[in-house]
């Protein structure tokens, strides 16, 4: 496949998936996502590992030029003792001035919300995927289920066959 590139992402081999938030994918619209490194501590980093993250309610928020992932759960690491970190604190997230404040204007004047999508290790490292998202209404979501519906009855048609 000549002139074709290999998409680079949590699907290439070297990547671990750890969490995704596939609610996310129902309740927002994502325009635009970003992959961004997080702040972490040494239990954090165990937990993560163990798979001992949950997504649901957590959105990322830009302050004073800085990057926030806030209200993502991960949970205390089993043998960290006195060392654990607190489940629900605000965490740094790694990414360039410019795409910073590029996201930032985005979220300022269009009304976006920066929500994760999922937390990946690549190369041993924690990597987020940030996505720009707009709220989807009632009968968008609707479309979605009726969408989300059709393709599974297509699957079990050729499942069957």
């Amino acid at each position: 496949m000549a002139g074709k590139k290999a998409k680079k992402g949590p699907a290439s081999p070297g990547v671990k998936m750890v969490a995704q938030n596939r609610k996310a994918r129902f309740n927002y619209e994502v325009v635009d996502d970003l992959e961004v490194g997080m702040v972490l501590t040494g239990t954090e980093v165990k937990s993560l590992r163990e798979g001992k993250v949950q997504l649901l309610d957590s959105y990322a928020s830009v302050e004073k030029g800085e990057m926030f992932l806030n209200h993502a759960h991960i949970s205390e690491y089993d043998y960290g003792n006195v060392f654990n970190h607190d489940p629900i604190r605000r965490r740094k997230l790694l990414a360039h001035r410019r795409e910073i404040d590029r996201l930032h204007a985005t979220v300022k004047e269009r009304g976006f919300t920066l929500i994760p999508l999922e937390i990946y290790f690549k190369k041993g490292r924690a990597k987020m995927k940030l996505g720009v998202c707009k709220g989807k209404a009632t009968h968008d979501k609707r479309a979605s289920i009726k969408e989300r519906d059709e393709k599974r009855a297509i699957r079990r048609e050729l499942a069957a066959d």
